[in-house]
């Protein structure tokens, strides 16, 4: 079963919505709610973008991140959360002088199981990406950031810094993670 955490993006219910229409099965958590006993019940997680920053919701989307990498379980990463799974690898984030908001071409740059060729994307966002901890490669950029798609080496664990429940190329992203 797949877990959606909402982290208060204005785009999750885009995500909902296609998730709906792909007939894909999920629950959908917001982080101050979860039980984090029951993390065990999910084979999947799905973090999405946020509107505010909070402590408490950095705390328990580090633990669902923590808690995917030590039991290999599937995780995506969406805006915000490619941020806090490279935070809590020890990456790092920065303020972006102007926010990022429009369509953006995806460079592919490594091989991986989500996407083959250049995508078409939506970003929003005001933070990024500034370094990546060793545990985290680069497979997406683009002209305007360049850790767009990162994975965790090894494990199925991915981060978009775009959102890809705006665009058909990141919803092929999404149903892709969601099938695997």
């Amino acid at each position: 079963m797949l877990l959606i955490v909402d982290n208060g993006s204005v785009y999750t219910k885009n995500l909902i919505d296609f998730l709906n229409n792909k007939k894909i099965p999920f629950e959908k958590q917001i982080p101050n709610m979860l039980n984090l006993q029951l993390l065990k019940n999910y084979n999947s997680f799905i973090l999405s973008g946020r509107r505010k920053n909070e402590k408490i919701t950095n705390q328990i989307n580090s633990k669902i991140i923590n808690h995917a990498i030590q039991n290999d379980k599937k995780l995506l990463g969406i805006c915000y959360g490619a941020e806090i799974l490279a935070l809590t690898l020890g990456g790092t984030i920065r303020k972006l002088a102007t926010s990022q908001k429009g369509n953006e071409k995806i460079n592919i740059q490594k091989d991986n199981l989500l996407f083959n060729d250049d995508l078409q994307v939506f970003e929003s966002h005001g933070f990024e990406i500034s370094k990546l901890p060793d545990f985290l490669d680069v497979i997406g950029t683009s002209k305007n950031c360049k850790f767009e798609v990162i994975q965790y080496k090894k494990k199925l664990i991915f981060g978009t810094q775009f959102h890809p429940e705006m665009s058909s190329d990141g919803q092929n992203l999404i149903q892709k993670f969601c099938s695997l």
